[in-house]
This record gives C-alpha cells, sequence and structure tokens, in this order.
C-alpha cells in the first residue's frame, strides 16, 4: 500500500491593502465628525435654552419686581370725640374726627413720602384740614395711621343745602389730599410716585357715625 505524499500547504497571511487602511480611517474620521457635529448642536439647543430661560426671568423680574405702582392712599373709617349738631334754625355741626387712614403700597420696595395736608369739603367748601406727617409704607405692606381733625360749617352760614341735609339727617363731605414720594427698588432704584385721594362719605347724624365711604 503505497503511502501518499501529505503536503502541507502554510497559511497565507491575509492581504491588507492600502486601500482599505484608508477606508477604514476615512470611516472613523467620518464617524468623529459626525459625533463631534451632534455634540455641538446638543450644546446650542441647551445654550439657545438658557438663552431663552434667563430672557424669561428677566421679562418676568421686570413685570413684577421692578415694576412701579402708584399706591393708594384711602380713608378706612372714623370715630368722634366731639359731635356738636344743631338741626334747627341755623343748622350747623362741629365734630373733633379721628379719621383712619391707609396707604397701600405693592411695590416690591418702600414708599417714602414727604408731609401733606387732606382736606376736608362740603360741596366745594372746605370744612376742615389735617396735617398727614412725612412717613414710609413698607414694601407689600398697607400703612394705617390715625389723624385729627375739626370738621365746622362756620363757613356755610346761610347755606340752604346744608339745612337741607341736616334736616334729612345725612351730611355728605369729601377728602382730599396728594402725597408727593419715592418708591425705592433693591436699595438703589428710586422713582417718584405723586399719590391722590378722592373720597366721598356721609356722616349720619342720628348714628353719629361716617359711613359710605368710597374713594377713587
Amino acid at each position: 500500500m503505497a503511502e501518499k505524499d501529505q503536503q502541507i500547504h502554510p497559511i497565507q497571511p491575509q492581504s491588507y491593502s492600502p486601500q482599505s487602511k484608508r477606508d477604514v480611517e476615512a470611516t472613523t474620521t467620518e464617524q468623529s465628525k459626525v459625533a463631534r457635529r451632534q455634540k455641538q448642536k446638543k450644546w446650542l439647543l441647551y445654550g439657545v435654552a438658557f438663552v431663552i430661560f434667563q430672557t424669561g426671568i428677566i421679562a418676568l423680574f421686570s413685570l413684577t419686581v421692578m415694576k412701579v405702582r402708584n399706591p393708594k392712599f384711602r380713608v378706612r373709617s372714623a370715630t368722634f370725640d366731639t359731635f356738636d349738631v344743631v338741626q334747627t334754625t341755623n343748622p350747623s355741626f362741629n365734630l373733633r374726627t379721628n379719621v383712619a387712614l391707609g396707604i397701600k403700597n405693592t411695590n416690591f420696595g418702600p414708599y417714602k413720602y414727604d408731609n401733606s395736608t387732606m382736606y376736608f369739603y362740603y360741596g366745594e367748601t372746605e370744612v376742615g384740614s389735617a396735617v398727614i406727617p412725612k412717613s414710609k409704607a413698607q414694601f407689600r405692606r398697607t400703612k394705617k395711621f390715625t389723624i385729627s381733625v375739626d370738621l365746622a360749617s362756620t363757613s356755610l352760614t346761610g347755606n340752604s343745602q346744608l339745612a337741607s341735609d341736616m334736616s334729612s339727617g345725612i351730611v355728605p363731605l369729601s377728602s382730599r389730599s396728594k402725597l408727593s414720594g419715592k418708591v425705592e427698588l433693591m436699595l438703589i432704584f428710586k422713582k417718584k410716585k405723586p399719590v391722590d385721594m378722592d373720597c366721598t362719605m356721609e356722616v349720619n347724624i342720628a348714628a353719629k357715625a361716617l359711613q359710605n365711604i368710597k374713594c377713587k
């Protein structure tokens, strides 16, 4: 039995052409560029979102905290220490009045105001006045205080309308005042804000009370 010669064939190394190497490098480079572009887009989106967020915060801050509103100056109520009223011949009144006032400040900073004067009228005739001392209303607070004022009809002698109102038991009055002051924001910015009071009210003679207070 003849033995067959076995031929051993050595494993030939896989051919690796320069072209294949360039293709792999090109593919890797392209993938890196794509990944880099995607990363840049992501950071760009983050940047745009941050700018939009900051713009929204600034707009909200400007429309709320930095927006200066006019405080409101109002008559709240009143009591009487003296209530002298004559309703018959030569009707008259002499009222020692404690008037409760309020200055409502809705700003995010205090409202500081100077001395002022408050006037009371029957029709267009002044029947009393009182000094409003300088002070301040704290931020987002209502400053409440009381002043004393004498209301007298001495300048209304012979007024036929007063006789009619006194007879009905209701005496209509009005009050006016103007405050000159500034709203202070962030301890830096100051904005002038004059405040006007314009209120109407009624003195109920039978009840000895101030009623139907309405302010614009």
